[in-house]
């Protein structure tokens, strides 16, 4: 009974990163696309019509198509199997891939907000935008968030935050379009200094974001847990178990999407080390097949015996209590 279910857990899991594999191009591949039409038209457009903003837009976009090439990346390297140097598998590219994808968000709002600055330092040099801008403006709104609503909703259906991450950085387009159209409408009624104002309202956000993203990545690379109602259903997945009387030092590191777990099981004492060893496995396999759980380590220790693992260190030049 206990082999069916490992093995259907592993077929399981092997349709799981397939599905996110397949979600993740699909939707990347359509993200490229639509940034590449984008990019094109707001760019051209935007110097052929004098409007900074439509042009810091139509950049925004074009590091877009960067951006899913790195998911494009990170997702192709993370689906490898567990090898030798790598004995938890792959997953971690996802995480890389946000830290990557934050970094750049960075570097093209700092360079966003820089221009918009040298431009509001002379504003006698601001021209007159031309009306299409407007429409341009207009249509990358609502082509962008479009884009959001069917990256994310593919994201939350493979539980991907490498795609949850891209999808943001799409609604962030949609929002300094938003902003971009509201600056040149701006300059179309007689106020030519907001659609720099629109382009450094654009750079701050996309400065913001990226900083959240690489942030949040980084502190994952850094092992940081999962939260705790997720640590307590792990804690109480193991204690449902069979021959479990237990369960203490519960640590979770994040691995991408996955969680590694670390776990100390209090089992009876006059079990034998075969019985102990089985009801450690048993316990194992619940956790993989009802967590998002990568693999569990199981250490056990007799129950109502104190355990010597996690006792305090005795005082240098003290004598032991017998």
């Amino acid at each position: 009974m206990q082999f069916n279910d490992l093995a259907d857990n592993h077929e399981d899991t092997e349709h799981s990163r397939a599905e996110r594999a397949a979600g993740a191009a699909r939707s990347t591949w359509v993200s490229v696309g639509v940034n590449l039409v984008l990019s094109s038209i707001q760019i051209v457009v935007g110097i052929l019509s004098k409007s900074q903003g439509l042009i810091a837009d139509g950049i925004h976009s074009l590091s877009d198509l960067v951006a899913d090439f790195v998911v494009l990346f990170a997702n192709h390297h993370s689906q490898k199997e567990a090898d030798q140097e790598h004995p938890y598998g792959h997953q971690r590219f996802e995480t890389a891939a946000s830290l990557v994808l934050g970094l750049l968000l960075l570097g093209v709002g700092v360079g966003m907000v820089w221009s918009a600055v040298v431009k509001l330092e002379n504003p006698e040099a601001i021209a007159q935008v031309h009306a299409i801008a407007l429409w341009v403006a207009g249509a990358a709104l609502v082509g962008k968030e479009l884009l959001f609503r069917y990256m994310l909703a593919v994201a939350k259906r493979v539980k991907s935050s490498m795609l949850v991450a891209n999808a943001w950085h799409a609604r962030s387009d949609a929002a300094s379009s938003l902003v971009v159209g509201i600056g040149i409408a701006g300059n179309l009624m007689g106020y030519p200094i907001l659609d720099p104002i629109a382009a450094l309202i654009v750079g701050f956000m996309v400065a913001k974001m990226g900083w959240e993203f690489g942030w949040d990545a980084l502190h994952d690379l850094m092992d940081r847990s999962v939260d705790e109602q997720e640590v307590q259903a792990i804690r109480q997945t193991l204690l449902d178990t069979p021959g479990v009387s237990g369960v203490h030092d519960v640590r979770t590191r994040k691995m991408g999407d996955m969680v590694v777990v670390d776990a100390h099981l209090e089992v009876n004492a006059l079990l034998t080390v075969e019985a102990g060893h089985d009801i450690a496995v048993h316990a194992r396999q619940r956790v993989l097949q009802r967590h998002r759980v990568l693999n569990l380590m199981a250490h056990i220790d007799p129950w109502r015996k104190p355990d010597l693992d996690h006792a305090p260190l005795p005082v240098r030049g003290s004598t032991a209590q017998e």
